[in-house]
């Protein structure tokens, strides 16, 4: 990249800065003033994943759906406790990748760039790593007690 280019790429970053009027949320490159603030923040990042985003919906049903296999097949507290921290370790991850596709959208913009594309695939791989995991898991803590309860 020449001079030019890196003039051009230092105004655009800089016509991106917080302090620009038209952001929906003018003051979200602040710290939140206090802890409810801090709790809204990360509840509208969770609408915001559950409102744009098909897999976190999707995942969100297969983790309601295990909860609910586990609490009908009677697992005891650690086996449930497996189940909650795979399900919240996938839906933790796809809030990442939400995050990590926002903010490489924001860098980059329309413009591709290979380091972009990697950026976005290692994060969906880490989503895919943990829902393949979970699958594992779910076939571990289920299998023995579906069998018994189907009578087979």
């Amino acid at each position: 990249m020449n001079r030019t280019n890196d003039s051009q790429a230092s105004q655009k970053i800089h016509s991106r800065s917080p302090s620009r009027k038209a952001t929906a949320r003018s003051n979200s490159w602040q710290i939140a003033k206090n802890l409810p603030a801090s709790f809204r923040y990360a509840f509208q990042g969770i609408t915001y994943s559950f409102g744009s985003q098909r897999n976190f919906r999707i995942h969100l049903a297969i983790g309601a759906i295990a909860f609910g296999l586990a609490t009908l097949l009677e697992l005891d507290r650690y086996g449930l406790a497996l189940v909650v921290m795979t399900v919240a370790t996938v839906l933790i991850l796809e809030l990442v990748n939400t995050s990590i596709e926002a903010m490489v959208d924001l860098a980059v913009g329309l413009e591709f760039h290979p380091l972009a594309k990697t950026a976005k695939d290692c994060a969906a791989a880490a989503v895919f790593v943990a829902s393949i995991s979970s699958l594992g898991i779910a076939f571990l803590l289920f299998y023995k007690p579906l069998l018994t309860k189907l009578g087979l």
